[in-house]
Order: C-alpha cells, then sequence, then structure tokens
C-alpha cells in the first residue's frame, strides 16, 4: 500500500518531508524503563547513545524521564525535569544538529524541556493528563505527537475494552485534534499507542488496520520496538525482539507509517532503505 502520509511539518524552520519515513531513536534517563539497553544512566552513556544512533541514520532523537511502562513507578514533576532538562541540554551542545523531541505528558516539563533545546513534544497522552499541554504546544509552536492512550501508565492495561478499537482512536484523534486546531497547532503526529491500555488483540488489529488512520491526512508514528504483542506471541523477551521489530515496522510502513520510533536505529534504517527501494521502483 502507497504511503499516503507525505506531507510536511516545521521542525526547527525546516519542513520535514514524510514521504520517506523518518526513523526516532529512543533515549531513556530512567532506572526502570522496559528495555534495559535504551537506558541512559550516565552522561557518558548518553551522549555514546545518541552518537551512534546518529552514525546509524537516527533523524530525530526522542528522550524521556518518566518511564511509561505498564504498572511503572510515579515520579514527581521535578525529579523527570531534573533527569530529562539536563541530557537535553548535553545533547544540543553535543550534536547540534540533531533535533529532540521530548516524551513526556506533562506541561511544566515540557516547557523546560523546550527551553533547554528540545523541539518537539510526544505526549502519551495526547493531551488529556495535563490541560495546559496543548495551550502550551500552540504557544510554542512546536510540532507534537498525540498518542491514543487508555487510563495513566499505571492503569492502562487494568483490562482495557472497546465498542471498536480503531473507531474509538478515530474519535479520539478527531476531538484531540480539534483542540489542537483551536490553539493554532497544525504540526501534528499520531500513534495510536501500541501497547498503551491495549490487549495483544487490539494492538494486532491496530497494526492491520493501521492504513485507516491516515484519513486525518496526519503522520503517523509506530511504536512497536521490542514490545510485548512481539514478545507474548513469540514466548521471548524484549532483548530477543530484535528480528520480530523489523517484521511489524515493515508491515507498519506498507500500512502507512512515517515515523518509526525505535530502539535500534541501523535495522530501522535499513527498513526503510529497503521499502523505499520498492516503493520507487517502477513496475516497467
Amino acid at each position: 500500500m502507497e504511503n499516503k502520509s507525505g506531507i510536511f511539518i516545521n521542525c526547527q524552520e525546516k519542513l520535514w518531508d514524510f514521504r520517506r519515513p523518518k526513523i526516532m531513536g529512543i533515549v531513556n534517563v530512567t532506572p526502570d524503563s522496559f528495555y534495559a539497553n535504551s537506558r541512559a544512566d550516565s552522561d557518558k552513556k548518553l551522549l555514546s547513545n545518541v552518537a551512534a544512533m546518529i552514525r546509524e541514520g537516527a533523524d530525530i532523537i526522542d528522550i524521556g524521564g518518566y518511564s511509561s511502562r505498564p504498572g511503572a513507578t510515579d515520579i514527581s514533576v521535578e525529579e523527570e525535569i531534573r533527569r530529562v532538562v539536563p541530557a537535553i541540554e548535553k545533547m544540543r551542545k553535543e550534536f547540534p544538529d540533531i533535533p529532540v523531541s521530548v516524551d513526556t505528558f506533562r506541561s511544566r516539563v515540557a516547557k523546560e524541556a523546550l527551553d533547554a533545546g528540545a523541539c518537539m513534544v510526544n505526549d502519551i497522552s495526547g493531551g488529556t493528563l495535563d490541560e495546559n499541554m496543548i495551550p502550551l504546544i500552540g504557544r510554542k509552536k512546536v510540532p507534537y505527537v498525540l498518542m491514543h492512550m487508555r487510563g495513566t501508565p499505571q492503569t492502562m492495561q487494568d483490562n482495557p475494552v472497546y465498542e471498536n478499537v480503531i473507531t474509538d482512536i478515530n474519535r479520539f484523534f478527531a476531538v484531540q485534534l480539534k483542540k489542537l486546531k483551536e490553539h493554532n497547532v497544525n504540526d501534528v503526529i499520531l500513534d495510536p499507542g501500541f501497547g498503551f491500555g491495549k490487549t495483544l488483540e487490539h494492538n494486532y488489529i491496530i497494526l492491520k488496520n493501521l492504513d485507516k488512520f491516515l484519513w486525518h491526512n496526519k503522520p503517523l508514528l509506530v511504536g512497536i520496538s521490542r514490545k510485548s504483542m512481539l514478545f507474548k506471541v513469540l514466548n521471548g523477551k524484549p532483548g530477543d525482539m530484535l528480528n520480530a521489530t523489523s517484521v511489524a515496522n515493515t508491515i507498519a510502513l506498507m500500512k502507512g507509517a512515517a515515523v518509526l520510533r525505535v530502539h535500534d536505529v541501523r535495522e530501522a534504517r535499513e527498513t526503510v532503505d529497503i521499502y523505499m527501494q520498492m516503493m520507487l521502483t517502477n513496475d516497467d
């Protein structure tokens, strides 16, 4: 299926063309993220991880200081800022050309991160956990990743139920996009939120029907990397899910994904390169 999300987003006064899918590398300054290798628990590891992702072809680095794995421990806003802001400052000093996204649902953290040099906000709650988030995005005029989640990271997997998971997520996107438009926010990326308030079956329904979110005419971000929807099927662990991640990302690209949020940048870049070769090859 042709990737129909070939539109532009303004980021740091540059236009991103999503006709070629982008790679978002994951960096966590947390002690408890579900995939241990994504954790940067020192300045040396932070900069080393980011340098490797840039070499391997990352288009943007997504940094988070709050673990959103199911049942994760809640931390204070102050602690999240303490983790995230110095890391962003170090990244911007060492790698000034790589765009940085902050993964947070709290407007205070988002503001501090943007002031420190981040250029995008990746909000797992889609603006539902902090009423000040959408107005902040409007004031700051930065791109916004609008993700769907049921509940909070602590409650999201407590028996999630939908009337129709695709229809319900599309309704959520429509409502939140209207709010964003009221605050003059147009640079929006949509994320259906694999694993965030979804059962295993819900996740595969979403993957199978990913193209049904394209009618909003916004780029789609997919974050499947090493998640439980893979290792539960294969009876493995996150560390074993590199091949499964590449397979799932390939399916997502063929269903219209414009951004792959990943732990393993080189493999994701290769996946995109093969996909693009297929898309650009003339049948004649």
